[in-house]
């Protein structure tokens, strides 16, 4: 199975957005063990200044267009460059970034492919699938969360899927493809150049989940707003961020750059304390692969439980004091 990876960089760094690299190694482990190639394809004003990374995560080959009107995000430009070089390519897989970009040309793209789209996976795999031999998996939390959803796209090609930046591993020891990029003609009328773009303004990041080795998360379970200082203080005792779960930011318990799941960051440290949170599939997607997971929470059915390698079953406002005090004294 032939697949394509959108290739996308950062407006500000100039250089390869991380999904792009992790969605071309998560390509090649499609594609390569069936014979088939990775190809990534990329539009706008000038290449990422370290587009030679991709091939040391499998790429094989990198199709690009580049010209001074895509220096911007332009929807239907970008999707009539995209498409051409889809057609072109006709591959079985397409991969997008579940970023901006992704989520605004990857359901053009699919519309005018007559094709499905599966946005937000969090596993992707092939495997046989009745008589049409082998097709893509595409895994994704459903209905809030409560479940985990297998979708698959039988009948259309190319089967197409977003996924978000962290959810995807990255090798430890890199590949040696050689670099082959290829440049793509294509004319496009200026009528689909919709829009002007004045100024971009970088977002200030409050807090790196990412990058934390420690992450203390608060659930709706830690009730209020108010007790939220609880996971501050824990998490500051132990040199680490303040995460939380959908619910507890819904709640306005704490602000959304502090999200974990699925529709928040996707974190991977050496320990992850939740407290308070109930564990379900959508929370799971963006921390069930910490080193180590530490579960507090009062229900002993409590999903979370099921994947947390330790275990305190009471009442976080009396359990954290009691850490907080043991960790104190260690001091």
């Amino acid at each position: 199975m032939k697949s394509v990876v959108f290739i996308e960089k950062n407006p500000v760094t100039k250089r390869l957005r991380n999904v792009s690299l992790e969605l071309t190694y998560k390509a090649y482990t499609l594609s390569h063990p069936q014979g088939s190639e990775v190809v990534g394809v990329f539009c706008g004003e000038a290449l990422p200044e370290d587009s030679d990374r991709l091939f040391q995560f499998g790429m094989d080959r990198l199709l690009y267009h580049t010209d001074q009107r895509l220096a911007q995000l332009h929807s239907l430009a970008y999707k009539q460059v995209l498409e051409a070089m889809i057609r072109a390519e006709k591959p079985e897989i397409v991969l997008f970034g579940a970023t901006h970009t992704g989520r605004d040309v990857a359901p053009l793209i699919a519309s005018s492919l007559k094709t499905g789209l599966t946005a937000d996976c969090t596993q992707l795999y092939t495997d046989e699938y009745k008589d049409r031999g082998k097709i893509l998996y595409q895994m994704r939390p459903a209905f809030g969360g409560n479940i985990l959803a297998t979708i698959v796209t039988p009948d259309h090609r190319p089967m197409m899927a977003t996924v978000r930046e962290g959810v995807m591993l990255l090798p430890e020891e890199h590949l040696q493809n050689p670099v082959r990029m290829e440049e793509f003609a294509i004319d496009f009328n200026d009528i689909w150049l919709k829009s002007e773009f004045m100024e971009i303004i970088p977002k200030v990041k409050k807090v790196d989940l990412a990058a934390a080795n420690i992450v203390v998360s608060g659930g709706a379970g830690v009730g209020n707003r108010e007790n939220f200082r609880l996971i501050r203080e824990l998490a500051r005792a132990l040199g680490g961020e303040v995460g939380a779960s959908r619910a507890a930011v819904d709640f306005g318990f704490i602000e959304k750059d502090h999200q974990v799941g699925q529709t928040g960051s996707v974190v991977r440290p050496k320990l992850y304390i939740a407290c308070g949170i109930s564990g379900q599939i959508q929370h799971r997607a963006g921390m069930e692969e910490s080193q180590k997971i530490l579960a507090i929470n009062k229900d002993p059915e409590a999903p979370i439980f099921n994947i947390a390698h330790m275990g305190i079953i009471g009442d976080l406002n009396e359990i954290i004091p009691v850490m907080l005090r043991y960790l104190k004294e260690e001091v």
